[in-house]
């Protein structure tokens, strides 16, 4: 988790995490979306495809964006958005 908010007006946190396949996204995706609205009553939209490597749930203050190692390595986020502070980190 990647907290933003003072580099961007746009939300606060940046959630990236990689899948290893497409079925893997989508049941990250949608995984998040039922954790977020059971835990936090947190309503969210899944935005791309499983199958384009990379999809982002977005929460308004948190983004959840899940790749394909692929297009995380060609992305790169954590390089973009450097000047974040990294609160947690899980490999």
């Amino acid at each position: 988790m990647i907290d933003i908010k003072e580099v961007a007006s746009f939300t606060d946190y940046f959630v990236i995490c990689t899948g290893t396949s497409g079925r893997m996204l989508d049941a990250l995706a949608k995984s998040v979306l039922e954790a977020m609205k059971g835990t936090h009553k947190r309503k969210g939209r899944i935005e791309g495809e499983a199958h384009d490597g990379w999809m982002v749930v977005d929460f308004g203050d948190v983004v959840v964006h899940l790749f394909s190692p692929d297009q995380r390595a060609y992305y790169r986020l954590e390089e973009l958005w450097q000047e974040g502070k990294v609160l947690l980190r899980v490999k």
